[in-house]
């Protein structure tokens, strides 16, 4: 069924209207817009929890704006999908930072739009990439932070079937073989451990871009870096709770991206302070390129930080104050 010209007008496609959306707020400054853009009751699922109003996202963009103004951000993928004939879910991969410098980080929003207004988004942010590089205590960051916590949507079960239905409802049966390569690999490799897998699906010379504004590279750096965050929440698992399909020369070929939840117990390794034996509840997303059927590329966002500011809530340690969700 082909996707009603309703739901991304005035634009050409949906590939446009995120791109064009985007700037209008973050790059002109146009934060008004957010009110013709995003429903009254719009939900966002960010890393410090759930907010409900569209007034709590313009006031957190402005926050986000004021805090940085020197960096600018622009479209690296954008994967969307039809959900029907009036919506569409996108998965936008944001490369943001200073115009002169190297000082960059990414950020994956990923939206529900129906007839051109935004309903319920997931956002994550690579909070850590820009405390490393000005040398901040990370912990001192988190503790400056209260993780609200979630409602909604992200609080319920986990799709049984993702392929059909997501989060964000029924979702067309597309480039099914290779979106079960990736369920495979994410419930082979980062479920069941089996990490000498990892040759299975992707290529030998793959890249996987992460927080820290990190590039890994190879199958070894691969399991190195899934075996670094897995060692302090060693029974944790990942729950898959979207997925979007994309084929588009333009980003390379054929992309899928997944949304997913990662539930363990803090009772590992202590790389984020003195354990707690509590449960995190991490949202993360990530998109995956394809050729030839292997898996070539992955960029796997999640907030660091508001991980840490979990952790220290559940801790008992005080939040300065309250977190801008968006």
């Amino acid at each position: 069924m082909p996707l009603d010209p309703v739901a991304y007008q005035p634009y050409k496609d949906p590939d446009d209207f995120i791109r064009e959306v985007t700037d209008l707020i973050w790059v002109d400054r146009s934060i008004s817009y957010i009110r013709e853009n995003y429903e009254p009751d719009s939900i966002v699922h960010g890393a410090y929890g759930t907010s409900t109003t569209r007034d709590e996202v313009i006031e957190g963009t402005l926050m986000r704006i004021s805090a940085t103004p020197d960096r600018t951000g622009q479209a690296e993928d954008v994967i969307w999908e039809a959900r029907g004939d009036d919506a569409f879910l996108s998965s936008h991969l944001v490369l943001s930072g200073s115009l002169l410098t190297s000082q960059h980080s990414r950020t994956i929003a990923n939206c529900l739009y129906r007839r051109g207004r935004m309903v319920e988004e997931w956002v994550v942010r690579d909070t850590l990439a820009g405390a490393l590089e000005n040398g901040d205590d990370l912990d001192e960051l988190a503790r400056a932070q209260a993780f609200r916590g979630y409602t909604g949507s992200w609080t319920e079960s986990a799709p049984a079937d993702p392929i059909a239905v997501g989060d964000s409802g029924p979702r067309p049966d597309e480039h099914r073989s290779e979106v079960e390569t990736v369920l495979d690999m994410i419930q082979t490799v980062w479920n069941e451990r089996d990490l000498q897998k990892v040759e299975k699906f992707f290529h030998r010379d793959l890249v996987l871009q992460t927080v820290g504004n990190r590039t890994i590279i190879r199958p070894e750096g691969y399991r190195r870096a899934l075996l670094r965050f897995l060692e302090s929440f060693p029974g944790g698992r990942f729950e898959i709770r979207d997925i979007q399909t994309n084929y588009d020369v333009r980003y390379a070929g054929l992309r899928v991206a997944v949304t997913w939840k990662f539930v363990g117990d803090y009772n590992g390794r202590p790389n984020y302070g003195p354990l707690t034996g509590k449960p995190v509840d991490v949202l993360g997303i990530s998109q995956f390129t394809l050729h030839q059927g292997a898996l070539v590329k992955e960029v796997r966002i999640w907030d660091d930080i508001a991980l840490r500011a979990q952790i220290a809530g559940s801790r008992g340690d005080e939040p300065v104050g309250p977190s801008n969700i968006y």
